[in-house]
């Protein structure tokens, strides 16, 4: 008897995030620890899925922070990548959404589900053929792309391999469709190889891939997950500006395109989106990055928020994130209070740090009163 494996469909919806937001809110979360962005109510905490060995253990791990994530912790917004732990992280993202689904715990429109493309990866389930064996076989001997169309950090804008790409990470998830999908640091990859206006053509390339897949109904949203090009001194090569960005945008999908969304560090160290003025906007011409996002209509998602566990020992001094029990609680609070931010997404795979960390749906973000008490925080150290 042959096995065929059920694929689910449909977006996080207004009434599915409002669903689950109801039902977090019976089980003790604040109703302020979801946000509504896009006319979806999403946690105001997402899980990321970037660290781990390509172990068996870490499946186990990760899969088990997943399911108590969503079930108790109160996220629904959940963060991957193609090349995470070499496809793992996704087919981990996979198993749990199934088992969450046939369980009844949720159905596919209470969840926020975000990949990313452009980094060369292999398969972990395949464990003989390394990355360029395997993009030997998968792509150069077929053709799919040219070994110009590779980046020294091993990246790809090629829309043949991006496209296969996305098809991929819907097989592994076992999804029809993706709410969210970003190129994967792309302009770090590429400004030291290509200039300025040929990026452009390529980035305007991926945008018309991925609006012809929101078209076909496969993605919802589409953005650019970034590292510091959004960040940097806008007199150096490796800036980029959002102006610009948006105007490609507009240019590939018209005004309702669907290029909503943002991806970059941000934490107690790593402040710049919120005190570093540095982006153009039409009428004022430096703000912060938060600030252009907020006129521009884009969605913040951050990353590293606890920075890989560097921040857990700093010592804050007293401030309203005393209210908070842990040091890693009062690091989320931080970030997610900050305006302009949708949440910070936080890589957890011990349940341990996983019941600890979820519990930060109790509590109401910062006030404002209390966010201005705190951003003197936000500052790099001398």
């Amino acid at each position: 008897m042959s096995f065929q494996r059920k694929f689910y469909s449909g977006f996080a919806s207004p009434k599915g995030t409002t669903k689950y937001m109801d039902n977090t809110i019976l089980k003790g979360a604040s109703r302020t620890h979801f946000k509504t962005i896009e006319n979806l109510k999403l946690s105001s905490v997402g899980m990321g899925t970037y660290l781990g060995n390509l172990s068996s253990q870490d499946d186990a791990d990760l899969e088990e922070s997943l399911y108590y994530s969503i079930m108790e912790g109160g996220i629904n917004v959940i963060d991957t990548s193609i090349n995470y732990r070499s496809m793992l992280s996704e087919k981990c993202i996979g198993r749990v959404i199934s088992n969450l689904i046939e369980d009844g715990v949720i159905d596919r429109e209470s969840i926020f589900i975000c990949s990313k493309n452009g980094y060369v990866t292999n398969d972990g389930d395949l464990r003989k053929l390394d990355i360029d064996t395997y993009l030997q076989l998968m792509y150069l001997d077929n053709n799919i792309v040219s070994r110009s169309d590779i980046s020294p950090s091993y990246h790809i804008m090629n829309p043949n391999y991006i496209s296969r790409c996305l098809d991929k990470s819907l097989c592994n998830m076992g999804l029809n469709t993706i709410d969210l999908i970003y190129i994967h640091n792309s302009f770090e990859s590429w400004y030291n190889v290509v200039d300025r206006s040929t990026y452009h053509e390529m980035l305007s390339r991926v945008f018309q891939l991925y609006e012809d897949f929101r078209h076909k109904g496969k993605i919802n949203f589409y953005g650019m997950a970034t590292w510091n090009c959004f960040t940097s001194n806008e007199n150096s090569k490796g800036y980029l500006s959002l102006k610009e960005i948006i105007k490609i945008a507009n240019d590939v999908g018209g005004v309702n395109n669907g290029f909503k969304f943002i991806q970059l560090p941000f934490n107690l160290y790593l402040s710049d989106p919120f005190t570093f003025r540095n982006q153009p906007t039409e009428r004022i011409n430096k703000v912060t990055l938060l600030q252009a996002a907020q006129k521009y209509g884009i969605h913040v998602f951050t990353s590293v928020p606890l920075y890989q566990g560097k921040l857990l020992n700093v010592e804050l001094g007293q401030s309203p994130l005393d209210k908070l029990p842990a040091m890693s609680l009062k690091l989320l609070q931080l970030v997610r209070s900050t305006p302009g931010v949708v949440g910070p997404l936080i890589g957890q795979k011990k349940i341990v740090h996983t019941k600890e960390n979820t519990t930060i749906s109790k509590y109401p973000p910062l006030n404002e009163l209390e966010f201005n008490e705190v951003t003197t925080m936000l500052r790099h150290p001398d």
